[in-house]
């Protein structure tokens, strides 16, 4: 499963939004130079986002988005549902008629663990979570990010 850019901008956008979290709106323009996302492509993931009720959007001068709960309120997976859809990386975990060796599968047990463990990660953490951890300036470096997946191996 790979993630899109959609998701992996949208999580950025939402943890910006949750950092700057206020009394005012944040505009779309502050979150994209921040983030380093194309403010066009933000307008149609804050619009999916509006939908979802996740953000809340103020016009004028002055507007902007802000969160629609608390960030404590909004996990990742909430995010990654409303942007990804299902997180499953093969059909057989949606319908048994995906597969005709639906009841005979040797690696459907694999593939349903991993995303039972995906869900069980993005659903254990919030917003709040990113922020707090940003701020306690925990912040992976490119040579840990390598050891990391080095050690995954």
């Amino acid at each position: 499963m790979k993630l899109s850019t959609k998701g992996k901008y949208g999580l950025k956008a939402m943890f910006e939004l949750a950092l700057c979290s206020s009394s005012k709106p944040v505009s779309l323009k502050h979150i994209a130079k921040q983030q380093n996302i194309s403010d066009q492509y933000l307008e149609q993931i804050f619009s999916a986002l509006k939908k979802a009720n996740l953000v809340k959007s103020v016009r004028g001068a002055q507007g902007g988005y802000f969160l629609s709960k608390d960030a404590s309120d909004i996990t990742v997976a909430d995010i990654l549902k409303v942007l990804e859809g299902n997180m499953v990386f093969t059909e057989c975990l949606l319908s048994e008629d995906a597969c005709e060796n639906f009841d005979s599968c040797s690696t459907r047990y694999v593939w349903a663990r991993i995303k039972q463990s995906i869900e069980e990660v993005t659903n254990s953490i919030s917003l709040q979570d990113m922020v707090d951890d940003y701020n306690s300036n925990f912040n992976y470096k490119d040579s840990d990010i390598t050891d990391i997946m080095k050690n995954m191996k």
